[in-house]
């Protein structure tokens, strides 16, 4: 089981990239764009989202730590240009803000 929560970890690292958030924008407007705050580690989240972790990802959900991308986020975001580190879990994308 180890081994197999590794290469769930190495595959989503692998995968996570830069990407300006205007680059996105169809994610956004499917719904599909997931919010991650700097206070948490985006592969951590990743690997919730892949083994589809309902519990941690409730949890972070109620404290808003993770949520969809809202309107005005999305707003700023492209208003700003901003690069986010982005991960694909199907059927999501979770981005985060670079800081």
């Amino acid at each position: 089981m180890d081994e197999e929560q590794d290469l769930i970890k190495e595959k989503v690292n692998q995968e996570t990239s830069k990407i300006l958030w205007s680059e996105l924008q169809r994610f956004f407007a499917s719904g599909s764009a997931v919010f991650v705050s700097a206070e948490l580690d985006l592969v951590t989240v990743s690997e919730a989202f892949a083994k589809d972790d309902k519990e941690k990802v409730a949890a972070w959900m109620k404290t808003e730590s993770i949520h969809l991308v809202s309107d005005a986020q999305a707003v700023a975001w492209l208003e700003q240009d901003i690069m986010v580190w982005a991960v694909v879990i199907k059927p999501w994308i979770l981005v985060q803000i670079i800081e």
